[in-house]
């Protein structure tokens, strides 16, 4: 029976990793930098890319590769990488396509960091960014692409807006200009959203998040939807499409096939060059979350629903930011991208402002106060008095983030138990 044909829980804890007879069951720890071999031949056709095996962690591990294939099976892509984080990885994805001169469409609704990343780090090697409303009609987003655009950008789920992508229109417009579409799903995961059944063609991951699910260890991945067809736009990816000096005139596209070509463009040439690789510790950790993560986004979706509905209830909260509330103005687009759920992550507005921000999050006692989410254990964030504390009250309203908000993730303990503890606090 092929991987293709299990069900996604099957996936979690099955595919990437087959042991033969008598190997270990579990996926093993190659802790090695190196690997030999019995000749320089053999080597060689490594470096040339005429054969596929390992000679230096930097690039490639077994162990990490194993645990890359699951993530590409669960999101029903051809190829998958591991990288050191996920700021790592949604880099990778974009500078793979990207270079001096280049310009990129993003949602502004993304997570501050990989915002910072396109729209100032990048800015610095010449690649422009124009940001565009997670809302934006087909007709504002049209008008945001330019002759050199070589790729749209995206969160499933925006972190910590929680603002939900319309990854068919995103799709839409990206491949009508040529370029693919690259979506984070950190929040939902594959379990709750797979944007390549969308029109995806390129999805990340901060696997530091729900895939490993215990605040353990620090990683990204990326996967290939291999539906993009690079020789069709050949003159926007010269990357891709015609010879690298640096592997003795290879041509991925052509090599490679859409299937494997940008993973194997992104490994010969951003990994050997950056180094951001996983470690193998880190993999084998974030393969044992992998193994729970279909049982553990039905609870973690199952908590943030409770809270949302009893927050919005709540008299001191002015609003509650949540796809699952009818009322949310994602809702109905959640109902089509996230029919069994999003994420465990609510953000919530207190009608005290920043005083009753900091009164609140003193007063909790169940609820961690975390820069992390996505974990099993339950934590807050003000925002305004902590990651944004260096702006006023107005700038902060301006940027989007009043005062008052309380980003909650929900983790796997009893809702009546993280009710309870919000109760108290609140007062």
């Amino acid at each position: 029976m092929s991987d293709s044909n299990f069900g996604l829980g099957t996936k979690c804890v099955q595919s990437g990793y087959t042991p033969g007879n008598g190997e270990p069951r579990q996926i093993p720890i190659v802790q090695s930098t190196t690997f030999k071999y019995d000749t320089s031949e053999d080597m060689g056709k490594l470096f040339d890319l005429e054969a596929s095996g390992y000679f230096y962690t930097r690039l490639q591990n077994p162990t990490n590769d194993h645990v890359a294939a699951k993530i590409a099976a669960l999101e029903g892509g051809t190829a998958g990488m591991l990288t050191s984080s996920g700021q790592a990885a949604n880099f990778f994805a974009l500078f793979n396509i990207c270079e001096c001169g280049s310009h990129i469409v993003a949602s502004s609704s993304i997570y501050g960091g990989t915002f910072n990343l396109i729209a100032v780090t990048m800015a610095k090697m010449g690649i422009e960014v124009t940001f565009v409303s997670p809302n934006a009609t087909e007709e504002e987003l049209n008008a945001a692409f330019k002759e050199n655009t070589r790729a749209v950008f995206g969160e499933t789920i925006a972190n910590p807006a929680l603002t939900v992508l319309d990854i068919e229109l995103f799709a839409k417009v990206a491949h009508e200009h040529g370029v693919p579409l690259i979506v984070d799903n950190t929040f939902p995961t594959p379990v709750h959203c797979r944007p390549i059944e969308w029109g995806a063609d390129i999805v990340t991951h901060s696997t530091t998040k729900y895939m490993d699910g215990h605040g353990a260890a620090v990683g990204g991945a990326i996967v290939d939807s291999g539906k993009f067809d690079w020789m069709a736009h050949a003159d926007k990816f010269p990357g891709l499409t015609t010879p690298d000096d640096s592997y003795h005139g290879i041509t991925y596209a052509e090599k490679f096939g859409k299937e494997g070509a940008f993973i194997t463009k992104c490994t010969a040439q951003l990994m050997r060059d950056f180094g951001c690789i996983q470690s193998p510790q880190n993999a084998f950790i974030l393969n044992l979350g992998l193994e729970s993560l279909h049982v553990r986004m039905e609870k973690h979706a199952k908590n943030g629903q409770e809270i949302a509905e009893y927050l919005k209830n709540h008299p001191k909260v002015s609003a509650v930011h949540f796809s699952g509330l009818p009322e949310d103005p994602y809702h109905e687009l959640a109902k089509k991208y996230l029919p069994d759920g999003g994420c465990g992550v609510v953000s919530f507005e207190l009608s005290g402002g920043r005083a009753a921000a900091e009164d609140f999050m003193k007063k909790l006692r169940l609820c961690a106060i975390e820069t992390h989410v996505a974990d099993a254990r339950s934590c807050c964030l003000n925002p305004a008095t902590s990651t944004h504390r260096q702006m006023t009250d107005e700038q902060l309203e301006a940027a989007g983030i009043p005062a008052g908000l309380v980003r909650m993730s929900c983790g796997l303990e009893d809702a009546k138990d993280l009710i309870a503890d919000l109760k108290q606090a609140l007062g």
